[in-house]
């Protein structure tokens, strides 16, 4: 015989809020799928009003607000969803994820460190967690995930990539090389390990070893013009001047923000003013750029010492004291 109401007797009745929410979360997936980002927001947000409890729906708002790039908005939602299901991996990857966007570093490290211990072989948490290490000036920290991130993944370039920066931030630069060769043995078609493999050798002097780096670069990606700028840089360097202007000037083409190329395009003129002080359009010209790069950084010292030197008519056979103008290595020595 039934129960008054027409219930089973010890039965549980499922909630008629939470089957809403249920159904409001259902719809915001299906609108999710056709990319209605503000109609399934509102259909997420519906489910929780109905069911705070609900994991999935706090997840999908984080998902949508890191889409429409409101990242503290996607933190919070995400973080809400790994309270409410701390052994979802996924959960706590895309909360670090977000936080690492944020350039917050401490808390990506501990959301990094959850996934970790849900998951010790996912190389994706353990490579980012380095990362992140890295960022906070964590090193050592940082090298240790690195290992064990290309533990994971032998073959993977990215792991040795990262680890010789952190290297190279400890200013152990043969341990960098090592690892950028390392990197670049997996995959020899990486423009951008290749410059920052060339920029360490820029700092041990290695002025021709770089010059070809920079060149293997451009042969790979013929618009990175971080790699015109360094390979006019090496030109500087080797007083080949009429190269080395035409490198930093292929760089702003492709980047004409790029602040190290008219400093080091200022650089060179100013250079070749000096070996022939009655072209005195080159000073000009040398100043223009050097007032060009304080405009688009104006956290230079260097320059701006130069600008104020060469204000008025230099002597001659100062062209070393323009090296530090150049944009081969920014006054932080990077």
């Amino acid at each position: 015989m039934l129960a008054a109401g027409g219930c089973v007797p010890g039965s549980k009745l499922v909630p008629f809020a939470a089957m809403r929410a249920d159904a409001a979360a259902k719809r915001g997936n299906e609108l999710l799928q056709v990319e209605d980002y503000e109609a399934a927001l509102a259909e997420f947000e519906q489910a929780i009003d109905l069911h705070p409890g609900l994991a999935s729906a706090h997840e999908k708002i984080g998902l949508i607000q890191e889409q429409r790039g409101d990242l503290p908005a996607a933190a919070k939602a995400y973080s809400e969803a790994v309270k409410l299901a701390p052994q979802r991996f996924d959960y706590s990857v895309a909360l670090a994820g977000v936080y690492q966007k944020m350039r917050s570093f401490a808390e990506a490290v501990r959301a990094y460190l959850h996934a970790c211990d849900l998951d010790p072989q996912s190389y994706y948490a353990r490579l980012n967690l380095g990362i992140c290490y890295r960022e906070a000036g964590q090193y050592d920290e940082a090298i240790a995930c690195f290992t064990k991130a290309a533990e994971l993944a032998p073959d993977d370039p990215a792991a040795y990539a990262q680890m010789a920066m952190a290297y190279e931030a400890q200013g152990k630069d043969h341990d960098a090389l090592r690892e950028f060769n390392a990197s670049l043995e997996r995959d020899p078609a990486q423009p951008e390990v290749l410059v920052s493999m060339g920029t360490v050798m820029i700092r041990q002097d290695r002025i021709g070893s770089a010059r070809e780096a920079f060149k293997k670069a451009i042969d790979l990606d013929p618009t990175c013009a971080r790699a015109y700028e360094r390979l006019g840089f090496c030109y500087f360097r080797e007083r080949e001047y009429e190269d080395a202007l035409n490198q930093y000037q292929y760089a702003i083409l492709l980047d004409h923000r790029m602040a190290e190329a008219h400093s080091g395009l200022g650089a060179v003129r100013m250079a070749m003013f000096l070996q022939d002080p009655a072209k005195a359009e080159l000073r000009r010209m040398a100043l223009e750029h050097w007032h060009r790069s304080l405009e688009i950084n104006p956290d230079q010292p260097k320059i701006r010492a130069l600008i104020e030197k060469y204000r008025d008519k230099p002597a001659q056979g100062e062209e070393a004291v323009l090296l530090g103008a150049a944009g081969g290595l920014s006054d932080d020595g990077q």
